[in-house]
């Protein structure tokens, strides 16, 4: 039940390259070191096959070439042929496996990681929730763990491969012919620079591509979920020009990352080409003054080499778009995994056992930001059984004080105690499963109706689901659906507001905590349908503490005490006759509702 207000957008992502991130996912990766090791033998394995191939073909091409005036030597040629198969082959088998080990590595780690987000997300505050859009979080866990995962399942198998075969090839090929080896050499490194000024240039936009990505979710979460709202004010327009704004910043930041990523691949061509030219070059000039360290097979081998080693570096070209994209996604998850989380309270054992439902408020400050104070001195203390009614204009710290009562939040001073015991002393959990809690917002979720009923409770039977119901005036309306409790709950049986609100006030009943919080239960029924919930509730506050929130005060004549507060203190209390003959500001406030009826 968190405060009002409006919520804002995401931390802002730095736009500096942040591989510090993806270091943290590597540290994230390293119970799967052993077989990652094994993952890289096998690339290396795979590498040293495709290295050896250049040579066997050099091989061939010579004994081609020797025996075109004298007559091949056919068994020759056969048996380098079967070599090279078989080379191959074992190539291909061991680079499968190696994709096999990291693509199952990849996916344990993207399961672990969701699986962390879920449980930090229950470790967290409320406050991270007010100042975060539910559609940035949604985007954290799906849209950045996504591009985490395709990353490590396509760049990392492939940047391992690539290296091996990277090494490989360089040492194959001064082992062949350093001057060759160094005009191969010595030409790809244009690329290497071409590189590094654009990995330096579009880090930025990728991240700011990540970080306009969830505000756009963030928004379109908003608006379609209030979309009636939208359009019954008319603010169509009004919405459709921010998410034009959000929309048009995403694809400016989409489009030059792309942009300049997209430019790594094609210079990487041209250099692979160049290396080609520069090859044929220096092999024939080699050959024409006489030199017989350099064949016809050696050239054929070189430009084979060439390729070879331009082809990790096309992959490093690729890979390093999908690293910056990982590295931004990086950043936003960890900032969710790594935010303050609420204090440890593994060490607190008080559970209260027989609750009375005694509840005191003693000298209680609290407010949402350190420097703003809204709940100013708050003491009370309320009896068993009682029925409590807090009533005041909007902004009052009427809802602060339920989230306090909950310990939703913790107060910066004072006490709450119930029966005694503080709520500092006890978990949140205890305190959470002291209380049934009904609000004006409700609640279902896509289930069958025994599932949204016995939420979270277990033992419950069929004749407790029967009392519930029947006491809420739903029972007619479930024995009239084929499958009774077992109906999914969804959008396809047009629940009204009205309904909803009596199935959450029937999980509520069956629920039978010993204290209970109402926040205008019934505002969304009708005339005939309140009445029946309203004895209801009666029923269900009666020889249990209850808080109403109370905005109509026709609802609380009834209360035993009813709290006015303003401005975050209590400036009147009593029941309701005695506050109307103090003549005060409830008075004031009660005679504004209806004098004027």
């Amino acid at each position: 039940m968190p405060h009002g207000g409006m919520m804002h957008g995401g931390a802002q992502t730095n736009e500096k390259a942040d591989f510090g991130a993806l270091k943290k996912i590597a540290v994230y990766c390293k119970r799967y070191i052993p077989v990652l090791v094994i993952a890289l033998i096998f690339a290396v394995g795979g590498s040293v096959a495709t290295i050896i191939g250049p040579e066997k073909i050099s091989d061939l091409m010579d004994k081609i070439s020797e025996g075109i005036m004298t007559g091949i030597d056919m068994d020759g040629v056969e048996k380098i042929c079967f070599t090279l198969i078989a080379i191959y082959g074992v190539g291909a088998i061991l680079s499968y496996g190696q994709q096999f080990i990291t693509t199952t590595v990849t996916q344990y780690t993207s399961r672990r990681l969701r699986t962390d987000i879920d449980e930090k997300i229950n470790r967290l505050p409320l406050r991270y929730f007010d100042t975060t859009t539910k559609g940035d979080i949604l985007s954290r866990i799906s849209n950045d763990v996504d591009m985490i995962s395709q990353t490590l399942s396509t760049s990392s198998a492939n940047l391992i491969s690539s290296l091996a075969l990277f090494i490989g090839v360089i040492f194959k090929m001064f082992r062949t012919n350093w001057i060759l080896a160094l005009v191969t050499i010595g030409s790809s490194l244009l690329g290497f620079v071409f590189m590094a000024l654009i990995l330096r240039k579009s880090q930025k936009y990728f991240n700011r591509n990540q970080s306009d990505l969830g505000r756009l979710n963030g928004h379109i979460e908003e608006m379609y979920t209030n979309h009636n709202i939208v359009k019954a004010f008319g603010a169509k327009q009004n919405e459709t020009n921010k998410f034009g704004e959000i929309n048009d910043s995403l694809y400016e930041s989409n489009w030059k990352s792309q942009f300049l990523s997209g430019m790594m691949h094609p210079i990487m061509i041209f250099v692979g080409n160049l290396a080609y030219v520069l090859i044929f070059v220096v092999g024939v000039a080699f050959i024409v003054n006489g030199n017989d360290a350099v064949t016809l097979g050696t050239i054929t081998a070189f430009v084979m080499y060439s390729k070879q080693f331009s082809q990790p570096l096309t992959t490093f070209a690729q890979s390093m778009t999908q690293i910056q994209q990982a590295s931004a996604a990086s950043k936003r998850v960890f900032e969710l995994l790594e935010a303050d989380e609420m204090t440890d309270e593994s060490a607190k054992t008080k559970v209260l056992s027989d609750v009375k439902g005694n509840v005191e408020f003693r000298n209680v400050k609290f407010g949402y930001v350190p420097e703003k104070t809204i709940i100013h001195d708050f003491s009370a203390k309320l009896k068993s059984g009682q029925k409590v009614a807090i009533v005041g204009p909007t902004g009052a710290g009427k809802t602060t004080m339920v989230n306090l009562l909950m310990r939703f939040y913790d107060i910066d001073s004072g006490d709450i105690l119930i029966d005694g015991v503080s709520t500092k002393d006890m978990k949140r959990e205890s305190v959470h499963d002291l209380f049934d809690m009904i609000l004006q917002d409700t609640w279902l979720f896509d289930g069958t109706i025994r599932e949204n009923l016995v939420y979270n409770k277990e033992g419950v039977t069929d004749d407790e689901l029967d009392e519930a119901c029947r006491a809420v005036g739903l029972k007619h309306f479930i024995e009239t659906l084929p499958e009774g409790y077992n109906t999914i709950l969804n959008d396809a049986l047009n629940l009204s507001e009205g309904q909803k609100q009596q199935f959450t006030i029937a999980r509520a009943i069956i629920k039978d905590a010993p204290l209970l919080i109402l926040d205008e239960a019934t505002s969304s029924v009708d005339t005939r349908t309140e009445l029946v919930i309203q004895k209801a509730m009666d029923d269900l506050t009666k020889g249990r503490t209850s808080f109403v929130i109370a905005h109509r005060l026709s609802t609380i004549k009834n209360a035993d005490i009813i709290l006015v507060m303003k401005d975050g203190d209590i400036i009147e209390q009593g029941s309701h006759n005695e506050l109307i003959e103090q003549n005060g500001f409830y008075a004031e406030l009660y005679n504004s509702q209806f004098v004027a009826a």
